[in-house]
């Protein structure tokens, strides 16, 4: 009788520090989580970001969402198809904004200036929103070319009632997931670092 009433005890004992345990886990696991989102999420070149993005009217947490899903905020990223640096852009464009748009004729080597990166990407999304009034339709252009929406544009079963691409139907997949993986970010920015931006990307 008295093993059973010392090993009921102890069992007792036991479950009453895995409870005091998973309860302090619960508790580090809520101290600790917020910072763990601000590492995956974090605002580098916050100053030149905010800069250019107020300065072409691009909301600051999609450039944020953008730069961490083409470089990962690598100024010295090179993708396998030539683009370069944080808002990883094709040095064509580069030159073509540059040189046709902007009227300053850099070199393709600036792409690597973070300031000077930064600004053409947000330049070029601005310019891809006037375009098409939409940012996620204007993030699946910044990927996969303005041609190639165009030409989805005018498939009527790839778009809504307002004549924007839906993003479950873009057909190329890098695509789809390309704008997913913005679209995710865009919004774990907007819940960590909240602003009055907050745009249909959805």
């Amino acid at each position: 009788m008295k093993q059973e009433k010392t090993k009921r005890q102890k069992r007792i004992t036991l479950l009453a520090v895995i409870a005091v345990l998973l309860g302090v886990c619960i508790a580090l696991g809520f101290l600790i989580a917020p910072g763990i989102d601000e590492a995956l999420y974090p605002r580098k070149y916050q100053e030149t970001v905010e800069k250019y993005a107020k300065q072409y009217d691009v909301p600051v947490n999609l450039v944020y969402a953008v730069m961490r899903t083409e470089s990962d905020f690598r100024s010295d990223a090179v993708s396998s198809a030539g683009a370069i640096g944080l808002m990883q852009m094709m040095p064509a464009t580069f030159r073509w904004l540059s040189d046709d748009m902007l009227g300053e004729c850099l070199e393709d080597e600036m792409l690597y200036d973070a300031e000077t990166n930064i600004r053409y990407g947000v330049y070029y999304l601005r310019r891809l929103y006037d375009r098409y009034d939409d940012w996620m339709t204007a993030c699946a252009a910044y990927n996969a070319g303005s041609g190639r929406v165009d030409g989805w544009l005018k498939d009527k079963t790839l778009t809504d009632l307002q004549g924007n691409l839906i993003a479950s139907r873009i057909p190329i997949g890098e695509t789809r997931a390309y704008v997913r993986k913005i679209q995710k970010a865009y919004l774990a920015y907007e819940r960590l670092y909240p602003t009055a931006d907050l745009s249909p990307l959805l």
